[in-house]
């Protein structure tokens, strides 16, 4: 028992770093120890089968004690997660023309994808109005925020205290068993990095690195030039302490989970620390998981140059830039499509004419980086919805106190 107390009494991202470590030397060594990977293949499965629930459980008590000062925020914070997401993809774009990169694209099986921006919202639209409980078992987050929302607002209306009383405790209780999933990650992420390297070897670090190295610079850019822009326009302060604390607390976790759904609780838990309105961060953290999508931009703005270039297709700055928008629009219903990202690039390919065949394996290569591009993509999108729900949040307040002193 005291062994227990002294590991879990080591910082969470230690024990993740050393179980990242461990991955990788057994799966170099013992490659055909594939019972090492179902640790891996666990956790992710207990993420994914308890967020869903936690997302419609949050936002529906959320809502139902909501107050009603809650308008402006809410339209700054959405404002915000577009504007950051628009800036990501224009800065995919910048860096693509800067820094061109090329791969071999070679024949591949085919995928299923959207074709056209149309379809993207076809697809949205319809799994917004998917039977809830579908919605539920399939992870359709644009469904269950939209039912939760609504469900939310009719208990609000509708039903006493004790109703909004028990939903928020059960709402709690699921949070703290994921908080306690979350816990096990060093074990997860073992399994995950052994089946990682004993599959492709190190060589899925090297093989595509100048690609890689476009996406990591594109999205640490963002993280750290960009979204402090954004925080110090909007506070008119220094905006690096609050940046560093979102990265610290909120990107490492979700760079091993790879799942932005999974991470709301830590999200949460960081924005009680920040001391922010308890009733707009519930609404606004599930919100942003959504749609606020900066890495998703940023993935498929530079895939879908990065295969024009390997064609040797001219992309007119024109193009380049409607491109950025459809990639922001696109990246903003992303969680409405399976495969997330990825499967968007077809989509903005297609503006650019490139074949959709072609167009997949240019997606067939994400996969095989997703390791270091998906996690990357994740913490970035993550922890973005901490530092701009804190923005608008402390953006309201001094707005209220400065009226309050002029009063």
């Amino acid at each position: 028992m005291n062994f227990l107390k002294k590991v879990f009494g080591v910082p969470l991202v230690l024990r993740i770093v050393i179980g990242l470590i461990l991955g990788i030397v057994l799966g170099l060594l013992f490659p055909q120890a594939s019972f090492i990977g179902v640790l891996g293949t666990l956790f992710i499965g207990a993420l994914k089968g308890v967020a869903p629930i936690l997302v419609l459980l949050l936002v529906i008590s959320s809502l139902s004690v909501a107050g009603k000062n809650l308008g402006k925020r809410f339209t700054m914070v959405i404002a915000l997660y577009i504007a950051s997401t628009l800036i990501a993809a224009l800065i995919a774009v910048l860096a693509s023309y800067m820094f061109p990169v090329s791969v071999t694209l070679t024949a591949t099986e085919e995928m299923s994808a959207p074709g056209s921006l149309s379809d993207v919202f076809s697809n949205l639209l319809t799994n917004m109005v998917m039977n809830p409980v579908a919605c539920v078992m399939n992870a359709n987050y644009v469904g269950i925020l939209f039912w939760a929302i609504l469900t939310g607002l009719s208990i609000r209306k509708f039903t006493d205290d004790s109703t909004k009383t028990v939903l928020k405790d059960i709402s709690t209780a699921v949070s703290v068993t994921i908080s306690w999933i979350i816990q096990t990650a060093p074990f997860g992420i073992l399994g995950i990095a052994f089946t990682t390297v004993s599959d492709k070897g190190l060589m899925v670090f090297t093989s595509y690195g100048k690609l890689i190295v476009l996406l990591v610079g594109c999205m640490l850019f963002q993280a750290l030039v960009i979204n402090p822009i954004i925080v110090a326009a909007t506070l008119k302060k220094n905006p690096y302490p609050l940046v560093f604390r979102c990265l610290r607390e909120s990107a490492v976790t979700a760079f091993f989970t790879r799942s932005s759904a999974a991470n709301i609780p830590i999200n949460m838990a960081l924005c009680e620390k920040l001391g922010l309105h308890k009733d707009f961060y519930s609404v606004s953290i599930p919100l942003g998981a959504t749609i606020n999508m900066d890495g998703a931009a940023i993935t498929i703005t530079v895939m879908s140059l990065t295969a024009a270039n390997s064609l040797g297709i001219e992309v007119h700055i024109f193009h380049a830039l409607i491109l950025s928008i459809v990639a922001t629009l696109g990246a903003c219903g992303a969680s409405g499509v399976a495969g997330g990202s990825l499967l968007l690039i077809p989509m903005a390919c297609s503006m650019l004419g490139i074949p959709q065949d072609i167009a997949m394996q240019m997606v067939s290569i994400g996969f095989m980086i997703g390791i270091i591009q998906d996690s990357l993509e994740t913490a970035l999108n993550s922890s973005s919805d901490v530092l701009i729900t804190a923005t608008a949040d402390f953006a309201q307040k001094n707005k209220n106190l400065s009226a309050g002193a002029n009063a």
